[in-house]
C-alpha cells in the first residue's frame, strides 16, 4: 500500500467518524443554536485545538511503538485491529439517531466547551493510539513530518463538516431530526469500512 492510498484510507476513516452524529456535532449544533455562527465556529475552533493535542498523543504513541520488540509489535497491530473491528460492529449493530434536545446551554465560553468537551473523552485517545500505528509508518517517512499531515487532514475535516453545520444548524439539525435513516445508514457505511480497515491490519499483522 502506497503512502497515497494509506491516506485515502485514513481520511475515509476520519471523514466516516466526524460526520456520524455524536457529541462533538451535538456541541456545534447547540453553539450555533444560542449563540449563533459566531458561537458555533468558536465550538468548532475548540474542537479542532483537541484535534492537535490528540494528533500529538498519536504520534508519541507511535514513537513508542515502534521502539518496542518485533513480537510486542505485531501483538499491538493485532489489539489494534481487533479494536476497529469492535468499534465497526457497534457502528453496523447501533441504531445512530439525533435526538431533540433542549439547546439552552448555560454557562462556558464555547471555544473552552468545544475544547473540554473533546479532550475529556477517553474513547478519542483510545482512537488514535490504536490507529495511528496503522497509517503513521517509518517508510513512508519522518514521523513528525506524517504526523503534521495526519492532523492537517483531521482538522481540515473537522472544519469542513462541523464548520458546515455551524453555518446552516438550523437546516442540518431539521434534515438529521426528520431523516433518522440517513444517519443509521452513514453509520453502518463507516462501520464497514472499520471492519475492512481491521481485516486488512489483522491480516498484515499475522504475516509480519
Amino acid at each position: 500500500m502506497t503512502y497515497a492510498h494509506s491516506l485515502a484510507i485514513f481520511w475515509l476513516l476520519i471523514f466516516g467518524i466526524v460526520v456520524v452524529p455524536g457529541m462533538d456535532m451535538l456541541l456545534v449544533l447547540s453553539q450555533s443554536l444560542t449563540r449563533g455562527v459566531r458561537g458555533g465556529l468558536s465550538a468548532v475552533a475548540g474542537i479542532m485545538a483537541a484535534g492537535a493535542v490528540h494528533t500529538l498523543w498519536g504520534a508519541v504513541s507511535v514513537a513508542i511503538v515502534l521502539s518496542l520488540p518485533p513480537a510486542v509489535l505485531s501483538a499491538m497491530l493485532v489489539a489494534g485491529a481487533l479494536y476497529l473491528a469492535w468499534i465497526g460492529i457497534s457502528l453496523v449493530r447501533s441504531a445512530i439517531t439525533v435526538a431533540a434536545e433542549d439547546t439552552r446551554a448555560a454557562g462556558g465560553r464555547a471555544f473552552r466547551q468545544g475544547a473540554v468537551t473533546a479532550l475529556l473523552n477517553p474513547k478519542a485517545y483510545i482512537f488514535v493510539a490504536s490507529v495511528f500505528p496503522q497509517f503513521v509508518r517509518p517508510e513512508y517517512g519522518a514521523l513528525w513530518r506524517q504526523g503534521l499531515v495526519i492532523g492537517a487532514m483531521v482538522a481540515a475535516t473537522q472544519l469542513a463538516v462541523y464548520g458546515g453545520i455551524a453555518v446552516a444548524a438550523g437546516r442540518i439539525r431539521g434534515w438529521l431530526l426528520g431523516s433518522p435513516g440517513a444517519t443509521i445508514l452513514t453509520g453502518r457505511i463507516t462501520g464497514g469500512l472499520f471492519l475492512a480497515v481491521a481485516a486488512l491490519t489483522l491480516a498484515g499483522a499475522i504475516s509480519r
